[in-house]
């Protein structure tokens, strides 16, 4: 049973300190789907205690039409969490996230301005900085993050590094649906016609032979690619499907 929904980082901070077992953390955006459900599943496995936070955070958007069109789904999120056996839900607003006025942020100098990074500006500084403020409010032992959102899951293994955190980092493998395309939240923003599209996106990236002739396909049918590039052992990608943006990575 999940106990009334935490707002105020002081009271999370307090009931984190009532607590001497381990605790695992998954922050999302809510807007809940399967993918997230394995994060979750993750850390109740492992852990003596789950917290989840359901917050948009502003910082991380690009586009102001992006983060407007957000899909909000927090009473089904709270359902599925309960479900889930989730302890604690965390769900701050913007306010209490940055009393600052976002004046202090965190900013990494070198990934950050690759793939993703090169087409968002300062996206990867929003992102940066709120898992840091919500890691040391929540204090756990372990935090849960998805392999398909990669160069961020690589910046975030760094800022636990460089900043000495006591939390492991912990992967999770993307989630599929049964075609092969990347669960997303945004993927509710498509319509029927752009799934096709959306899937046939998810087969090439998984199929193509080099970064170069993976993007050439991609274009070939008319999407939109903003880069395919390989980064360590993995094929990045992230391509728009009229005004939805998506991304993805897979092995090599």
């Amino acid at each position: 049973m999940i106990e009334p929904v935490v707002q105020l980082p002081l009271e999370m901070k307090k009931w984190r300190a009532s607590y001497r077992g381990t605790v695992g953390f998954v922050p999302t955006m809510g807007a809940l789907h399967s993918g997230h459900a394995e994060l979750v599943k993750r850390s109740v496995s492992e852990c003596d205690f789950t917290v989840v936070s359901l917050f948009v955070n502003p910082t991380q958007f690009d586009d102001k039409k992006d983060l407007e069109n957000y899909p909000r789904t927090f009473e089904d999120d709270l359902k599925m969490l309960e479900e889930l056996g989730v302890n604690v839900v965390f769900a701050p607003d913007k306010d209490s996230i940055y009393p600052d006025g976002y004046r202090y942020l965190v900013h990494e100098s070198e990934l950050s301005n690759q793939y993703c990074g090169k087409h968002r500006s300062g996206h990867f500084d929003g992102v940066l900085t709120v898992v840091l403020k919500l890691l040391n409010i929540v204090n756990p032992q372990r935090a849960y993050f998805g392999e398909k959102d990669f160069q961020q899951l690589r910046l975030i293994e760094g800022l636990a590094e460089a900043f000495f955190l006591d939390c492991e980092i912990v992967r999770v493998p993307t989630v599929r649906e049964i075609t092969g395309l990347a669960l997303s939240s945004r993927n509710q923003r498509l319509r029927p016609e752009q799934r096709a599209l959306a899937e046939s996106f998810a087969k090439i990236l998984k199929l193509g032979k080099s970064a170069q002739s993976t993007k050439k396909k991609l274009e070939d049918l008319g999407i939109d690619v903003d880069y395919v590039e390989d980064f360590e052992n993995r094929r990045l990608a992230a391509v728009r499907v009229g005004e939805v943006r998506l991304i993805d990575n897979v092995e090599i």
